[in-house]
C-alpha cells in the first residue's frame, strides 16, 4: 500500500475548523511532534526524491516512531513502512551507520480526525505556519496523482481559502532557512 496525501498551507485557521467542524470533523487534542528527517547520504536537495527510501524519527509523548518512506508518484504519494522503537538515539546512530544523514528537524503540533476513511491533520509547524493535510491509503498500483486529485476536491469543498503545496515538510524548511540569492 501506499500513502497518498495532498497538504495546504492555512491562511485562516479559524475558518478551517469551523469548516471541518460543520463537516461533522472532530479533531483530536494538539499533541507535539518532534521528527528528524533522514535522506541517503548520496542524496542532495535538489534531487528527485522519486524511488528514493527517506528515514524519519518521531517522538510524540515519550514514544519513538521510525517510518521509511519511497516516494511513487511524487513527494506525497510514498510507499511507507512504520514501527515503534524503543530507543532514539540508537535508531540515529544505525541511521547513521547503514548511510543515512540528518538532514531536517521539524517540529510541530498536530491534531488530527477522520473523514471517512482519510486521515485529516490540522498541523501548526514551527518555522512554517498552519497546514492542513488529508491522507490516504491506495494500493501501489493506483497512480497517486488520481487519489490526491480527488482528496483535492474533498478539500475544496470545503469552501476555505488555502494554498496546496506539493513539497514535504522538510524542503518546505530548508527552502524556508536558504539565504536569498546575492544580485
Amino acid at each position: 500500500m501506499q500513502e497518498v496525501e495532498v497538504k495546504y498551507l492555512v491562511r485562516d485557521e479559524p475558518a478551517l475548523l469551523a469548516a471541518l467542524a460543520d463537516q461533522g470533523i472532530a479533531l483530536s487534542e494538539p499533541v507535539r511532534q518532534d521528527d528528524q528527517a533522514y535522506a541517503p547520504s548520496s542524496w542532495r536537495y535538489g534531487m528527485s526524491k522519486r524511488g528514493v527510501p527517506f528515514a524519519r524519527l518521531r517522538t510524540q509523548a515519550g514514544r519513538h516512531v521510525f517510518t521509511v518512506k519511497r516516494p511513487m508518484n511524487n513527494e506525497l504519494a510514498c510507499l511507507e513502512h512504520e514501527t515503534v522503537v524503543a530507543d532514539r538515539g540508537q535508531m540515529h546512530d544505525a541511521l547513521l551507520s547503514i548511510g543515512f544523514t540528518p538532514t531536517v528537524r521539524i517540529t510541530k503540533t498536530r491534531r488530527v480526525g477522520a473523514w471517512g476513511a482519510v486521515t485529516i491533520c490540522v498541523d501548526v509547524v514551527d518555522g512554517l505556519g498552519t497546514f492542513l493535510e488529508l491522507e490516504t491509503m491506495a494500493r501501489e498500483d493506483e497512480a497517486g496523482a488520481t487519489t490526491q486529485e480527488r482528496l483535492h476536491k474533498q478539500v475544496m469543498a470545503l469552501g476555505v481559502a488555502v494554498e496546496r503545496v506539493t513539497q514535504t515538510y522538510d524542503s518546505l524548511l530548508r527552502a524556508a532557512k536558504a539565504p536569498e540569492p546575492s544580485v
